[in-house]
């Protein structure tokens, strides 16, 4: 058996979970540690970016929150099944510490850990805990928290870390920002890993609305989901403007280096990265988000100056073509909001939670 120490990361099934986890696996590495990722089948979905090494060992778990009667029958067998089975491999293979990142794919892992009394702990990237990481919240050795301040059950004590960010994102933090002028610009649209309908709906119609010497200039970059792309697409080509229409950006972090103004949802990942690369953005909460928790996300970012937030009941194109006028027509004042961003970042968040696993597998020693 290898003497190197083993890190067992558990992450769910959204890139807004995903994200860290990927940033802690890479400086983990780096630090010579081997890597697992315990996640489900949804979750296998985002590890295209992990690196090659992290063995990925996907676990049977399951929610309450989709499906009829039946499917919520068979949820405790499956959730159960999941725990033994995560247990058995922990047996063989005794992780040092073992790290969850919220999702309902984490519960095996982290029910497994509880149940051996392995060093662990949960990174919550919200200001409001997820269902799951409430369980956990507990149940654990550190509640490291991503937006501060968290809202956190009574008795639990919260860790203020930030959002680890992919090494892809680190490699631009704070690149040179270019304000806008009467030449090529780019605006990013990011709407979670999954893209964003009301995004869909509203942006490409602001955008065609702009006055006509921002809009010559103007590239989009447009993330929509796979059944707005065609509409999307087109009513772009209709009007003349500039856009690549994409479901996913495998290139996130150079779009955003490279654009003027970023329009997206306020997930915790998106908010870290335009943060660390220091972008001026419009921010677009999801309502129906548990507890209103990207309004909590935006909140940072908004009281520095570097972002709009713009409630999704209030977003028309109107007020939408008005604020990015504002920003597109104004050099100082984007200049202004990337450097706001940018003091909003947490460039140290993966630095910091790397030290708190080192800590944990020390104290189990």
């Amino acid at each position: 058996m290898s003497k190197q120490p083993l890190l067992v990361i558990a992450a769910g099934g959204t890139g807004g979970h995903m994200f860290p986890a990927q940033a802690l696996a890479e400086v983990m590495l780096r630090k010579g540690w081997r890597v697992k990722l315990s996640t489900d089948a949804r979750g296998a979905r985002y590890t295209g970016g992990f690196p090659h090494t992290v063995e990925i060992e996907e676990m049977s778990s399951a929610t309450f929150a989709r499906g009829g009667v039946l499917a919520k029958l068979v949820v405790p067998f499956k959730i159960l099944g999941g725990v033994l089975g995560a247990m058995s491999k922990m047996r063989k293979d005794r992780p040092d510490v073992v790290v969850g990142f919220g999702g309902y794919p984490t519960i095996p892992a982290m029910g497994a850990a509880w149940l051996m009394k392995l060093p662990r702990m949960i990174h919550e990237q919200n200001g409001i805990l997820g269902r799951v990481n409430q369980v956990f919240s507990k149940k654990v050795d550190v509640v490291a928290c991503g937006t501060w301040p968290t809202a956190l059950p009574d008795g639990v004590e919260g860790t203020p870390v930030g959002n680890p960010v992919r090494k892809a994102v680190m490699d631009r933090a704070g690149a040179g920002y270019i304000a806008p002028g009467d030449y090529p610009m780019s605006l990013l649209v990011i709407g979670g890993s999954q893209g964003a309908r009301i995004l869909s709906d509203v942006v490409p119609s602001a955008i065609a609305y702009l006055p006509s010497e921002i809009l010559k200039n103007l590239r989009v970059s447009h993330q929509a989901r796979g059944e707005d792309h065609e509409r999307v697409t087109a009513f772009y080509e209709e009007q003349g403007i500039s856009a690549d229409v994409q479901p996913f950006f495998q290139d996130v972090p150079s779009r955003m280096s490279e654009a003027q103004l970023v329009i997206s949802r306020s997930g915790a990942s998106s908010v870290a990265d335009i943060s660390i690369i220091g972008r001026p953005s419009i921010l677009v909460p999801f309502a129906a988000a548990a507890g209103d928790h990207q309004t909590a996300n935006a909140r940072g970012l908004a009281e520095a100056g570097g972002a709009i937030v713009i409630p999704e009941g209030l977003l028309t194109q109107e007020t939408l073509t008005e604020n990015i006028t504002t920003i597109l027509s104004n050099a100082a004042g984007a200049t202004q909001m990337a450097t706001a961003a940018l003091s909003a970042g947490k460039p140290d968040a993966t630095e910091t939670l790397v030290a708190l696993v080192e800590d944990l597998a020390k104290k189990d020693q």
